[in-house]
């Protein structure tokens, strides 16, 4: 069976492609969910944060954005500690902040799906990529992704970043062709 290149031999990572990667999400708690473990990935791999994605949700409540946004010092610090996280001070603290903003837009769009799913018209983009290599790591649409959460007050959501997001929950299926999971269009 052909998989992307960048699966390694380890069944989690087997089971994040093949069922995860690329599949439509439309969960607001989930989308917040990998958009902080995007931005966590900056300068690492994302199979080092799938391997503690269980961690980070035992840690970040799940990613309940009410309960996140009431984090103190106290609780700031006990994450800063925890060794089942990357205990990067400034990603910690951008969690809250990203927590904040995702609220905001959860107010203003009626949900986090509506908003995030604008930037594709509501419908998955299905790319048709034979090589790796021609797999962008950005795109025009990232780059206004990436521009409006900023301006949202998001943080760690560069265009690099919010292309992978993109990719993880499925606005953009770039499994290339002779993937087994390549679809040709969306279904």
């Amino acid at each position: 069976m052909i998989r992307c290149s960048w699966v390694n031999e380890d069944p989690l990572y087997i089971d994040y492609h093949d069922h995860e990667w690329g599949v439509p999400v439309y969960d607001d708690r989930l989308l917040f969910e990998y958009l902080i473990l995007e931005g966590a990935q900056a300068g690492l791999s994302w199979y080092t944060i799938l391997k503690k994605r269980e961690n980070y949700r035992k840690a970040f409540d799940h990613f309940d954005a009410e309960r996140i946004i009431n984090y103190n010092e106290q609780k700031i610090e006990e994450l800063l500690e925890n060794q089942g996280i990357i205990r990067n001070k400034l990603k910690v603290r951008s969690v809250i902040t990203n927590a904040k903003a995702y609220i905001q837009i959860k107010e203003e769009f009626g949900s986090f799906s509506s908003y995030i799913w604008s930037f594709v018209d509501g419908k998955p983009i299905i790319n048709h990529f034979s090589e790796p290599e021609d797999v962008p790591v950005t795109t025009e649409i990232s780059d206004r992704l990436s521009k409006d959460l900023k301006k949202r007050g998001f943080k760690f959501v560069g265009s690099t970043i919010c292309y992978a997001f993109m990719q993880a929950v499925g606005m953009v299926n770039d499994h290339i062709n002779t993937c087994i999971c390549y679809k040709t269009e969306e279904s």
